[in-house]
């Protein structure tokens, strides 16, 4: 696959150098004042400040539960899902969906769990059973 850029709205660059680099663990690229990217798992993220950062809303539905819509996230391996987990734990990151496995027994079965940054940004990480199913219907 190829790396995906995503750019987002954070309240700061301290907190948000904070949370994804201290926290997460990820290499962080360039940086002004303005706006930081990191290196995400493989994809680069682009935070830029603004004083505008939207509500959350909870409209999506999967499995039964009530998700932050937009959200964005990772598709990570049971160990690195594991190891992200911990370290939002170590911090303590409040989880918005605490990890649970979702389609238990099913095309499709994942572990997954939603944080929000220190800006509010709904991030979800997942990890499939199989990854060859990621996209399977």
């Amino acid at each position: 696959m190829n790396p995906f850029h995503y750019a987002f709205k954070i309240k700061d660059i301290a907190s948000t150098r904070r949370f994804y680099v201290d926290i997460l663990g990820c290499k962080e690229g360039r940086s002004t004042e303005h706006w930081i990217d990191f290196d995400f798992f493989g994809h680069q993220l682009s935070g830029h400040v603004s004083a505008n950062i939207p509500e959350l809303d909870y409209c999506g539905k999967v499995d039964g539960v009530s998700v932050p819509v937009p959200h964005f996230g990772c598709i990570l391996s049971y160990e690195q899902f594991e190891e992200v987990q911990q370290k939002l734990q170590q911090h303590d990151i409040k989880f918005v969906v605490k990890a649970h496995t979702r389609y238990e027994g099913q095309v499709g079965e994942q572990r997954t769990m939603f944080v929000l940054d220190l800006s509010s940004n709904p991030l979800e990480f997942k990890a499939f059973k199989d990854p060859d199913e990621v996209f399977a219907s």
